[in-house]
């Protein structure tokens, strides 16, 4: 297995000049090198071929004792130096100081095609930013991981991508919920994959300490190998970049609330220079239609993550970025004039999106864009099944005839009773008149909502059957989801049982409703 290494962030920028693997702050320098945890008896459970063809292993080739030897941390590639970043961060809104990557090692850069990418292990040990963890990863996080990180690249939403799963055959002590209760689970490691993993925490740390060298030496590199469209100079070129990297954030969440996704924890350090999604820990897809909902426990009160609230999250963490790049380009009037493009970029887009969501090509129409989210929220609608059935509503039907097509979305259909019941009905009289006033045809409509309204999401009961399958040695519903989600707007009907809503016994249970930052 030959690949072609080409690295740069461990070359181009600053290391830490201690090279000894113990828990600090660490000063002057972008990363500290660091060495994977041997385990004791890895296991290859499932690897993603397409990424693997992103940097040239073939199909074979993951089946080789060398594959899984680099994937699961057991040996070091020949010629690489592996590492972990330092990046600072705001975390639930606060200052967080020094975080960096506690359970995560890059492994190297490999240029294949004339795009780089950066391969890196997610629990494979401890690094001098680990703090009180001991850096390593469980099967359930892995396998969530595993499978989002491709589901959503499939979906067409921006994001970092997993090449592979492994078993590491050690056991680690984990307190699922944070209550007292911690247990032994089975060791995993996912190898991610991303052009880069730079984050917002990563200048945040340097402006934070006032090294303005690294700082710069850091903007820099990203520039240089990540917005190469960029050939200004001076103080233009740092607001420029800041100006990319909004544009890329803008487009990563408009997707985010066209599927339904949920992240669950959109700290500073957890998000992309790139404007990839990253860091699935606790994530979600809206079920019942609740903007209100996020995934993670830790955020259960204040609810600063929720579904609804992504959006402007996305904007005050830029906010930060702004601050760390400031002594960059000392220019406040400009920095705001790029941080409204965010507003107006999101404010005439999100609307054209919702528009497509429901197959019209009309001026956005606000009061009946606004009453049905009233409607989906107080009916608990399914928000998947909701906008993929209605593309089967045609121009004929009667408002009880179309309200019968979307029926399966609702949770509790004996409720649909009543006021809301009329509700709905005129809602669906509304959308009768629009879609007759269109020039598309009810084929063309439905082809078209099909290609934006997905069929098939990782649903957190799925992700939960998967892994209490794999924790049984059984592997089979890990591929099936895998192979499923590879296709997430077609049809599919050998997988017609995926299309449902989330089951009673998931509703509260732990790893479907709810989950922790080590879920």
């Amino acid at each position: 297995m030959k690949l072609h290494l080409n690295d740069t962030f461990n070359q181009q920028l600053p290391a830490d000049s201690n090279v000894s693997n113990t828990r600090r702050q660490v000063f002057d320098a972008a990363f500290s090198f660091v060495s994977p945890r041997v385990p004791s008896k890895p296991k290859l459970i499932h690897v993603a071929d397409e990424v693997a063809e992103l940097f040239g292993i073939s199909k074979a080739e993951t089946q080789s004792l060398d594959f899984l030897n680099l994937v699961s941390g057991s040996s070091v590639y020949p010629d690489s130096k592996p590492y972990a970043m330092a990046y600072a961060g705001h975390q639930f809104g606060n200052w967080a100081g020094q975080l960096g990557d506690g359970r995560a090692i890059n492994l190297f850069e490999v240029l294949h095609n004339n795009q780089r990418w950066t391969l890196q292990l997610k629990g494979a040990g401890e690094t001098p930013y680990s703090r009180t963890a001991d850096g390593f990863a469980v099967l359930r996080s892995s396998i969530r991981e595993h499978l989002c990180s491709e589901a959503m690249y499939y979906l067409g939403v921006p994001t970092t991508r997993s090449l592979s799963l492994v078993t590491t055959g050690d056991k680690v002590l984990r307190d699922v919920l944070y209550n007292g209760n911690a247990a032994y689970e089975d060791g995993a490691v996912v190898c991610r994959v991303a052009p880069s993993f730079i984050r917002f925490g990563n200048f945040q740390l340097f402006a934070a300490r006032k090294d303005i060298k690294n700082l710069k030496t850091l903007a820099d590199y990203t520039i240089q190998y990540f917005y190469p469209e960029i050939t200004v100079s001076g103080k233009e070129k740092y607001l420029q970049f800041y100006q990319e990297v909004v544009n890329r954030t803008v487009e990563m969440v408009l997707h985010w609330q066209r599927v339904g996704f949920v992240h669950g924890v959109m700290n500073t350090d957890n998000m992309s220079i790139l404007g990839l999604t990253i860091d699935y820990g606790p994530y979600g897809w809206l079920e019942d239609y609740d903007p209100d909902w996020t995934p993670n426990t830790t955020d259960a009160e204040g609810r600063r993550y929720r579904f609804r609230n992504q959006p402007d999250i996305a904007l005050w963490n830029l906010v930060q970025l702004g601050n760390a790049l400031y002594p960059l380009i000392e220019d406040i009037a400009s920095m705001e004039q790029v941080l409204n493009s965010y507003s107006q970029q999101f404010d005439s887009q999100f609307p054209i999106l919702q528009q497509q969501k429901l197959g019209l090509l009309a001026e956005y129409d606000t009061p009946f864009q606004d009453e049905l989210i009233t409607l989906l929220t107080a009916s608990e609608t399914d928000m998947t099944i909701f906008y993929r059935n209605l593309a089967n509503v045609v121009k004929t039907d009667t408002s009880d005839e179309a309200l019968a097509k979307i029926a399966l979305a609702f949770y509790q259909p004996d409720k649909i009773v009543a006021t809301l019941k009329t509700s709905w009905l005129n809602w669906m009289e509304l959308y009768l008149e629009k879609i007759k006033a269109e020039v598309l045809s009810d084929e063309e409509r439905k082809q078209a909502m099909n290609t934006i309204n997905p069929k098939y999401v990782l649903r957190n009961y799925m992700a939960q059957l998967a892994i209490e399958a794999a924790e049984k040695e059984d592997y089979t519903l890990i591929d099936e989801l895998y192979t499923l989600l590879k296709n997430p707007y077609d049809e599919q009907p050998q997988y017609e049982k995926w299309f449902a809503k989330r089951p009673d016994w998931a509703r509260h249970k732990v790893g479907c409703s709810m989950l922790s930052c080590s879920s």
